[in-house]
């Protein structure tokens, strides 16, 4: 795959200045003027920009090299995409999505292993004579990479086309006729791509290293701020990952997540057809209807949306 990870995103709002609050508080470590933020092993991965609504407004995605833009722009021709080149880069916007992808020539993801946690189980006493390494932490949370980017497409078939047919995304799962799980890394999915009356960003997603992690985080962000709950502690079945998602003041969701599926040999992985509540979820809370129709999705189709 001449893909190999998600570089970085820039998020549209109206509100810059408390939503760069907001992804501080996150565990996202600024790194100049107030609206730039790094994780810990990505870089930096989030650019905050001002914007009558909310949106995704760019997409960065990184190559080996340019053969790999040579190819790209080839595919992007034949699908009749209208794209523009740069010595380093190429920039093809999905028209079915208004979402700008930046694909540039950039070194691979390099992360050191996360702590082998022991876990306690019957007849496995891993951590004997000890407490458990999640209830001692004290540190505030940091995500280690941005995962990835759920966004809503007015035709989803013809987005997916995009991502795969034209820029070289692989599917690793499919819900029919509603979503599609597109990886560019060895992650399950980088980008998912749902069916949607209005272009808009649904959420971004940030590794951290474990389920403590994840509970941490969430705790933490929701101290004071009950209103940034939106659906978690659980865990999904597509994916497989552990999932908290809380809300930032514009209303894009944002989650912490951990244990996400690895694709690591193609041939070894089925792609999988699921419907129903299992292509939401394995276990936790009854997913919310505001997860499923965001409460300013009709504000976005009218362009009424003020951040909340």
């Amino acid at each position: 795959m001449a893909l190999h990870r998600l570089t970085s995103i820039t998020l549209g709002v109206p509100n810059v200045a408390e939503t760069a609050a907001y992804y501080a508080a996150f565990g996202l470590t600024p790194t100049g003027a107030g609206t730039r933020f790094a994780t810990r092993d990505g870089g930096e991965q989030l650019r905050i920009v001002e914007a009558p609504i909310r949106r995704l407004v760019e997409l960065g995605v990184g190559v080996d090299d340019a053969d790999d833009l040579h190819r790209i722009a080839a595919n992007l021709n034949r699908l009749d995409i209208v794209f523009s080149t740069e010595p380093n880069a190429l920039r093809a916007l999905d028209p079915n999505s208004n979402l700008l992808v930046v694909l540039q020539i950039a070194a691979h993801l390099e992360q050191a292993p996360a702590e082998q946690v022991p876990y306690n189980g019957p007849g496995r006493p891993s951590r004997a004579n000890g407490r458990a390494p999640g209830v001692e932490r004290e540190d505030v949370v940091r995500p280690r990479k941005l995962g990835h980017v759920v966004i809503g497409s007015r035709d989803q078939e013809a987005s997916q086309r995009f991502f795969t047919e034209g820029l070289g995304f692989a599917v690793s799962d499919q819900v029919p006729g509603l979503a599609s799980f597109l990886r560019c890394s060895t992650d399950h999915h980088n980008i998912l791509v749902q069916r949607a009356p209005v272009d808009f960003l649904h959420h971004t997603a940030w590794e951290v290293d474990d389920v403590d992690e994840v509970g941490r985080g969430a705790t933490a962000m929701l101290e004071g701020h009950p209103e940034r709950h939106v659906w978690g502690l659980g865990r999904h079945h597509i994916g497989s990952n552990f999932f908290w998602y809380l809300k930032d003041p514009a209303g894009n969701f944002s989650e912490y997540y951990s244990d996400l599926d690895c694709i690591v040999d193609d041939a070894l992985w089925k792609p999988s057809v699921v419907s129903g509540a299992r292509g939401l979820y394995s276990w936790g809370p009854p997913v919310p209807p505001s997860f499923l129709n965001p409460e300013d999705l009709a504000a976005l189709m009218t362009d009424a949306h003020s951040a909340r």
